[in-house]
């Protein structure tokens, strides 16, 4: 970058399958294609937060809008006016970029198992002798990965509800320091994506 030269933020949008509209709203994302991004969408004056505008996301705000299965997350890019907010912002114009991956609820899994080992250590520094969330953890990935039958898919599902709790309780405790939080918002991210590239295009 040249002197002055400011690194853009990257941003987001999450769709469904199709490119239509998951969060409210009915409109339809024109897709990118051929490697081409999709067509900038209609102008719209004076786009405001939760009422009209096109709404995108930074990285580390994208996990709050995947609260349902069968989404799509796409790299996307606004001009013209824009609102910001802590989980979101608003734009004039907007445009999808490049297909992300999907998210499914094998990536839900997969992303929910990573997150609860990260912070393993610290639940099993205070408890010991409890190894059910490492197994609830390793059953969660199991489970996620085909790897277990129809018979095991109810304790399966109990299991990653154990690993999810063991999770809040820890990072619970590491919030009290906002050097940790951040780390851990940081991490959650980055597996985010991993995963998100692993499911397919």
């Amino acid at each position: 970058m040249g002197v002055g030269e400011r690194k853009k933020t990257k941003l987001y949008k999450v769709t469904s399958a199709d490119g239509s509209a998951c969060h409210g709203g009915s409109g339809k994302w024109t897709l990118p294609r051929g490697g081409h991004p999709g067509k900038w969408m209609p102008s719209i004056a004076d786009p405001s937060l939760c009422r009209h505008g096109y709404h995108l996301v930074t990285a580390e705000q994208l996990l709050k809008w995947l609260d349902k299965p069968n989404l799509v997350v796409w790299e996307a890019e606004g001009r013209g006016p824009s609102e910001h907010s802590g989980d979101k912002s608003a734009h004039g114009e907007a445009r999808l970029l490049r297909k992300v991956g999907r998210w499914t609820d094998k990536t839900a899994r997969l992303l929910a198992a990573d997150c609860a080992k990260h912070v393993l250590a610290i639940f099993e520094k205070e408890r010991p002798s409890d190894d059910r969330p490492r197994k609830a953890i390793a059953a969660a990935r199991a489970f996620a990965f085909g790897k277990i039958g129809a018979a095991a898919r109810a304790a399966a599902r109990d299991a990653a509800r154990a690993a999810a709790w063991a999770a809040a309780w820890a990072a619970a405790r590491a919030a009290a320091w906002a050097a940790a939080r951040d780390a851990e918002r940081k991490y959650q991210t980055r597996r985010l994506f991993y995963w998100l590239r692993k499911s397919g295009k």
